[in-house]
């Protein structure tokens, strides 16, 4: 065999290990879009489908890893079953953590309860994690609720702008809400309630609270770290609705009234809501965006 030929034989099989990769990071996981049965998974430590497969390698496609933060009082598990799987049939490879527990609610699957800025150094160091596994060069991240907004603090204060590509926030409180959406939360959540007055997660996200004051002091955006805002105008929790948008560069805020006035989705069902997560896609992927069908979406709480 020539040089010529073996050189492109050799090509010819990178190519085709290439492809197998790609491949194997595509699945046909079931996404469950139903919020009540989804927020039934709570579990300390169960990762959700298609989530923390650590010898998963970023396809050409998709280079970045998808990282999922949950929200206060959930986890990974109860957050994430609909999302996780989805993304990894798109050909991600998809991630998620528990974080911040605290006064032992991590063992009843209660996480987010702790200090923010402290979240947000377990935020930094499980993206370091895997950074390190999969060999990419930055991750984005997808985040309900207070795990929207936390990120913003490793953005800002803990290099994480030179680790992620694109930010999407579900609901997420980055301005924080009123006393009554705090307690609202905690009333909705199986258990959560009897952490609610052991909650610093749950000050700092008051609207008044010093944390948000320093988290959004000038810019409320970071380099060239790409934003996504998707928020209902339901949401009961973030309260008023519009305190979950952002401003500066770089940054897109989606109402989804606006796009679909059947969704009547409210604060739990953003993670299961399909239009929502066809939006998570779009962002992660604005090159080849997804058009989601507009039907009714019903509310977890009261639908």
């Amino acid at each position: 065999m020539t040089p010529r030929r073996l050189a492109v034989s050799l090509a010819a099989a990178l190519a085709c290990l290439a492809t197998g990769a790609a491949t194997a990071n595509a699945t046909s996981l079931p996404v469950e879009y139903n919020g009540v049965t989804g927020y039934a998974h709570t579990s300390p430590t169960a990762s959700p489908p298609g989530a923390n497969n650590w010898s998963c390698r970023p396809s050409r496609a998709h280079p970045r890893p998808v990282v999922l933060v949950h929200g206060t009082f959930l986890d990974m598990a109860n957050d994430w079953q609909a999302l996780a799987p989805l993304l990894a049939n798109s050909g991600y490879c998809v991630f998620a953590l528990n974080y911040g527990p605290s006064n032992g609610s991590g063992a009843l699957g209660i996480d987010a309860t702790g200090p923010i800025a402290v979240s947000a150094e377990e935020l930094s160091a499980f993206v370091g994690k895997v950074l390190a596994a999969t060999g990419a060069s930055r991750v984005d991240i997808v985040g309900h609720s207070q795990g929207g907004m936390m990120p913003r603090y490793y953005l800002r204060f803990l290099g994480g702008a030179a680790k992620v590509g694109t930010l999407v926030g579900l609901a997420p409180s980055n301005h924080g809400t009123t006393v009554n959406g705090l307690f609202t939360l905690g009333s909705l959540i199986p258990g959560a309630d009897s952490f609610a007055g052991l909650c610093q997660a749950c000050e700092e996200q008051a609207s008044s609270s010093p944390f948000l004051a320093k988290l959004n002091a000038g810019s409320e955006t970071v380099g060239k770290v790409r934003y996504t805002v998707i928020e209902s105008a339901n949401d009961e929790v973030v309260t008023p609705y519009t305190s979950a948008f952002l401003s500066g560069k770089h940054v897109t805020n989606v109402l989804l009234q606006s796009q679909c006035p059947l969704d009547q989705g409210e604060h739990l069902s953003m993670p299961y809501d399909h239009i929502a997560d066809a939006d998570v896609l779009t962002a992660l992927d604005p090159k080849h965006p997804v058009s989601p069908a507009c039907t009714l979406v019903l509310p977890v709480v009261g639908g």
